[in-house]
């Protein structure tokens, strides 16, 4: 039998397969919209708070009127007591508290230094560091103002009083995330997670669900069988990928400064490395649903693992070791340094290098596993 018709055998067994269709083409568009749709405005603003004033001065109400100001947070309420406060919070109907203590303008009249108390819900992070930032900087716009109007009260010209404020003026310029958003720093390295995820459980499905029953794949032999299924999905998940890093980068503004021979040399082995780990999972695996299982519960340790959303300088070597055996890790780091961060091919080849022995090694092992399943079955 040819060649072609085994092409044509394979191409109607994917798409005769709800499941494989459904993970291949659903799961990777779906979450092309899904994963990014929350973060689209990339940043939080406008985060509801409750103020506590214990101290009700004109310069305290001053204080109010800029909290409220600032793009960052919303005073929605006023409690009178810290405790009303804490259950608005409990209750989620608030994000965050601003406690303005007792004898706030007389101590800011003595010279002391009032404490401001600031508090958030931390689950989020980014809610959190929003609120934070927002009271943060209001506090310090406040003190700056009344650093200078007692300066002047001295006798000091306006010119130097501005420079007296602070003794270090910094200049914020943020370098590989513009924006300062989440789509910039996490998307891209979870779409290269969509893809080895989804990649993996699609071959491994097609392995697992013909393992148990008879059909061409007996009358070929397991080298054309494999090298054929290989060659099919990978073609398949390099258009995808072409979405993924084309379309769906345009669609939400992602920078992309890697050209298409960089991301095309990264590609290659990471699709077939990943497609060969999932072929070994059809293999290996009992039942055909396990391959899903698998493959799910290994997404968050895996995204952890890659170094992007958690640094590897504190995570276990151990850990960063077994991490680099899948092909997400390294695929990941080299795809956000060259397309996120505008590293050259020379700097990340150490990455593509290792895809390429994963390449090797799940080649291997994934073709022993799927002809002795073959011929066993």
């Amino acid at each position: 039998m040819s060649l072609i018709l085994l092409i044509v055998l394979e191409c109607k067994a994917i798409m005769n397969n709800s499941a494989v269709v459904l993970t291949m083409f659903g799961g990777v568009v779906f979450y092309s919209f899904l994963y990014p749709l929350p973060y689209a405005n990339q940043v939080p603003t406008e985060q509801n708070i409750s103020i506590v004033n214990l101290d009700k001065s004109q310069t305290s109400y001053q204080l109010e009127r800029m909290v409220d100001a600032t793009p960052q947070v919303k005073v929605v309420q006023r409690d009178h007591s810290i405790e009303a406060a804490q259950n608005a919070l409990l209750s989620a109907s608030i994000s965050g508290i601003l406690v303005i203590p007792e004898h706030f303008y007389k101590d800011l009249l003595l010279g002391k230094s009032p404490v401001l108390a600031y508090a958030g819900d931390a689950s989020l992070f980014l809610v959190y560091g929003t609120i934070i930032e927002g009271l943060a900087n209001t506090g310090a716009t406040l003190a700056a103002k009344i650093k200078v109007s007692h300066l002047l009260t001295q006798g000091h010209p306006l010119a130097s009083t501005e420079n007296n404020i602070s003794s270090v003026k910094v200049n914020m310029k943020p370098t590989f995330n513009a924006g300062m958003g989440y789509i910039h720093y996490v998307v891209p390295a979870v779409f290269v997670l969509i893809l080895q995820q989804t990649l993996a459980m699609v071959s491994g499905l097609m392995g697992a669900t013909q393992k148990t029953s008879n059909g061409y794949w007996r009358r070929y032999s397991s080298r054309k069988v494999f090298a054929i299924r290989s060659l099919i999905l990978v073609s398949i998940y390099i258009l995808l990928s072409i979405y993924y890093f084309g379309v769906s980068f345009e669609m939400y503004g992602i920078n992309r400064l890697a050209d298409i021979s960089t991301m095309f040399t990264i590609l290659m082995p990471f699709l077939l490395s990943t497609c060969f780990v999932g072929i070994w999972l059809g293999a290996i695996l009992p039942r055909r649903e396990l391959v899903t299982f698998v493959v799910l519960i290994s997404s968050m340790p895996l995204i952890f693992a890659a170094g992007v959303i958690w640094p590897l300088e504190i995570i276990p070597i151990p850990i960063i070791w077994l991490s680099s055996l899948i092909p997400s890790t390294p695929a990941i780091q080299a795809f956000v340094a060259a397309n996120q961060m505008g590293a050259s091919l020379h700097q990340i080849m150490d990455k593509v290098l290792l895809l390429w022995g994963l390449t090797f090694l799940w080649g291997g092992l994934a073709f022993v596993s799927f002809k002795r399943s073959n011929e066993s079955s």
